[in-house]
């Protein structure tokens, strides 16, 4: 994705910052995207420990 805009920086920045400055209604509708997965994150992270713990055999000797 930053080839085309020849830009050495993260995606997550040029989401944020950049395209606002070069598409702000593109850059509203991205805002939301990343606002929602930045308030559901810590419930995935959660539930992929969870599973992970489901899914371990606890071995008693």
């Amino acid at each position: 994705m930053a080839k085309p805009f020849q830009i050495v920086t993260t995606i997550h920045k040029d989401v944020t910052e950049r395209l606002t400055q070069v598409n702000p209604t593109l850059a509203a509708e991205a805002r939301k995207v990343l606002d929602v997965n930045k308030s559901e994150r810590h419930i995935r992270g959660g539930l992929a420990t969870k599973e992970k713990y489901l899914h371990q055999h606890v071995s008693v000797d």
